[in-house]
This record gives structure tokens, C-alpha cells and sequence, in this order.
């Protein structure tokens, strides 16, 4: 078995680690609702449709809806964020790949292309440098790192298949 801490996501899973094991939880609750909530916003949108367009509640969040509805996934109850969330569209994803949802790979890859990789590597690259991320710069890295891996296999799979 390889040591995976030789790699940038492994590393940067290390700088996590240690990230989350330097701050309190206050601390953290408090740097996520400075970037993310703010008084009047947050420093970041993590939004589809604002990173897509520029504003809220656009088309990118209709194309989601339409989506889910094709897959049968539904809005859970009580979360009153809009669907393309990055966390609600990560966790859609999530439940591509163990299986809760029926699709095909070929939808799941589809469903990536369009949801998730034109906007979520620019997005955590953004957290990673964003002036308030402290401990959320660890997890901006990761995901960056995480999105780049999966848009390269999901590019190589597209090219053996061709």
C-alpha cells in the first residue's frame, strides 16, 4: 500500500488535519459565517447561478431543478438554500457514486460536466484565497484539488471511450 501524503491531496489533506486541529470550533463558526453569511453577504457566494451569471436564483438553478426532477431527487426538507449549493450539489453527487440514486455513469458524468465543473474548482479556489479564509483555506485547497481529480478521470474515461 502507497503513502498517499506524497501528493498534493494528500498533503493538502495533512494541511486540514492540522487546520482543524489549530482551530476552536468558535473560531471556525465564526470564520464561516464572515465568508459565507456576513452581515449584509458573505465574502463568497457558493451558488451555481452566481458564479455562472452573476447573480442568485438564475438559469444555472432552473438546469439543477430540471435535473433532479429527471433523477427523482428532491429538495430536503427544512434546508432553505437553493439547490445549486455547492454543498447540496456535492452531496448529489456523493449520492451518485454510493449508489442512492439511480443513474447511469454516463448521467453521473453528464451531471458533473454540468453542474459542478465550471464553476466549483474556480469557487474553491477562490476560498482558497479569499482574505477571511483562515481554516477554510484548507478546505478551499482540498476541494479545488478533489474537483481538478475528477474532472481530469472523468476527461480520460470520455477519451477511452471515444
Amino acid at each position: 500500500m502507497s503513502d498517499n501524503s506524497d501528493t498534493p491531496l494528500g498533503r493538502a489533506h495533512i494541511a486540514l488535519a492540522q487546520a482543524a486541529a489549530s482551530y476552536s470550533h468558535e473560531a471556525i463558526h465564526r470564520e464561516y459565517s464572515e465568508l459565507f453569511i456576513g452581515v449584509g453577504r458573505g465574502e463568497l457566494l457558493p451558488y451555481a447561478s452566481y458564479y455562472l451569471t452573476g447573480f442568485l436564483n438564475e438559469r444555472p438553478l432552473a438546469r439543477l431543478r430540471a435535473d433532479m426532477a429527471r433523477f427523482g431527487i428532491e429538495r430536503a426538507e427544512g434546508h432553505p438554500e437553493p439547490e445549486d449549493h455547492l454543498a447540496s450539489v456535492c452531496e448529489m453527487m456523493s449520492g451518485f457514486a454510493c449508489n442512492h440514486f439511480a443513474v447511469s455513469h454516463d448521467e453521473e458524468q453528464d451531471f458533473f460536466r454540468r453542474h459542478v465543473e465550471p464553476w466549483a474548482g474556480r469557487f474553491f479556489s477562490d476560498l482558497e484565497h479569499a482574505k477571511g479564509a483562515k481554516f477554510y483555506r484548507s478546505v478551499g485547497t482540498v476541494g479545488r484539488l478533489f474537483i481538478e481529480i475528477e474532472s481530469e478521470a472523468f476527461a480520460m474515461e470520455a477519451r477511452q471511450n471515444a
